[in-house]
């Protein structure tokens, strides 16, 4: 953890503002959404990134009926419903 020196007031709707220049390091711009929880007695708010429904993981999604689900679930999923997957993978011989 570091300190960047910032203090904000929470004022009486319980907001706090984000200062431009951590907003911008984070890539956070108006209209994004942000998370917030708690982890080890500390507030933390980070850019929101949604993940697969199942595992959380944010690498390699596709995105069905509104939910996203990463490859890697959806080929545990066919070999719990013993169906048979090809990697979609190429392998070339150079």
């Amino acid at each position: 953890m570091f300190t960047t020196g910032y203090v904000r007031k929470v004022d009486s709707l319980g907001r706090i503002t984000i200062p431009a220049d951590l907003r911008k390091k984070l890539s956070i711009s108006y209209d994004d959404s942000v998370e917030i929880f708690i982890r080890d007695q500390m507030l933390v708010i980070r850019k929101y990134a949604p993940g697969d429904i199942f595992t959380g993981n944010t690498k390699n999604l596709i995105s069905y009926r509104g939910k996203r689900i990463s490859k890697e679930s959806i080929e545990e999923m066919a070999t719990l419903a013993g169906l048979s997957i090809t990697s979609s993978k190429s392998t070339s011989n150079s």
